[in-house]
């Protein structure tokens, strides 16, 4: 069974582009493939969070990992500072990679842009950390959207380096395993394309009913079609996308015929749609809230995912140790 390796920083609530992007993906895939789902609370060490909210924030994930069906018995579920091992490939791999190829690297040169203050180590040598995440399960296929394939390319790169360097065919070339076939594209509320934390205009799934409605009435319409059967704007089209996601056909049926008969009225399609989120989301809060409050089972999930993670990555490390020259 081929190996699958995704992991997700804790940084903050899933939203409803998270569960629709790639936590459906991950569940099916839990199923067909040996998956190993990471909390990379490493990776988020580049802000520097507060020590008081590492620990939460992992848990916050765990839980609403949980929440959302994916299920421990099946794939492999932990957080990444628990694996040990990943910090010794880590080392390995950054003892091959080269300084301009790391400054190259788009989302260095993003997250410096952004963050000129703060441009640190850790920052620069984010691509090799992912690439220790993946290699270290021998990983071949990673659930990426465009903006990681760079990052992808590397971790390819790293790994033929090491096979080249030694010559052994040790690290199998993880391939990038599209979430675009499979995910839905979850809008803004803002008008925008994408819904992201970092543009404010999620929904999260831990969001009360009252947030959720405050939220969807804000959400950028303008002044109504004006002819029949007209194109939708951006902003609109978003708006039915959401009447896609979560409402029933019947529903989406009604008010495009009101679209398209130029007598829509944006504030019962807000309300509607607002309604239908609701109701798909409170049974994912309900659950949220269960797993949240009960941390002796959440430390209990997340220690047994990482005995099982460490199994494997003590396997490579072993192996690596051999091939390099070190004492196993």
């Amino acid at each position: 069974m081929e190996t699958v390796v995704s992991g997700i920083r804790p940084t903050g609530n899933l939203h409803l582009g998270n569960y629709f992007g790639a936590v459906k993906s991950f569940l099916q895939m839990q199923n067909e493939y040996n998956c190993y789902f990471f909390i990379a609370d490493w990776h988020s060490l580049t802000t520097s969070p507060k020590p008081e909210n590492i620990i939460k924030s992992a848990h916050t994930i765990l839980a609403e990992y949980l929440a959302c069906g994916i299920d421990p018995e099946k794939a492999t579920i932990y957080i990444q500072s628990d694996v040990k091992e990943v910090l010794e490939l880590y080392l390995y791999l950054n003892m091959n990679a080269y300084l301009g190829e790391m400054e190259r690297c788009t989302t260095f040169k993003e997250k410096a842009r952004k963050q000129p203050d703060n441009v640190n180590a850790g920052l620069l040598t984010y691509p090799t950390l992912m690439a220790a995440d993946i290699l270290i399960h021998k990983g071949v296929k990673v659930p990426v959207g465009k903006d990681q394939e760079q990052n992808m390319e590397m971790a390819r790169k790293f790994a033929r380096r090491f096979n080249m360097i030694y010559g052994k065919e040790f690290f199998p070339e993880p391939a990038s395993f599209s979430l675009a076939a499979q995910a839905v594209k979850i809008p803004g509320l803002d008008g925008s394309g994408k819904m992201g934390k970092s543009e404010g205009n999620c929904i999260y799934l831990m969001d009360d009913a009252e947030t959720i409605r405050k939220k969807v009435m804000k959400a950028v319409t303008d002044s109504g079609p004006t002819e029949p059967n007209s194109p939708k704007p951006e902003a609109i089209q978003n708006l039915f996308t959401f009447l896609d996601i979560v409402s029933t056909k019947d529903t989406y049926s009604y008010f495009d015929e009101k679209w398209n008969d130029c007598s829509i009225r944006y504030g019962d399609l807000k309300k509607q749609i607002a309604a239908d989120i609701v109701a798909f989301n409170a049974p994912i809060r309900e659950r949220i809230t269960e797993y949240s409050s009960n941390t002796d089972l959440l430390n209990k999930i997340a220690k047994r995912g990482a005995e099982k993670a460490h199994e494997s990555a003590n396997k490579t490390i072993r192996e690596i140790r051999e091939i390099i020259g070190f004492r196993s």
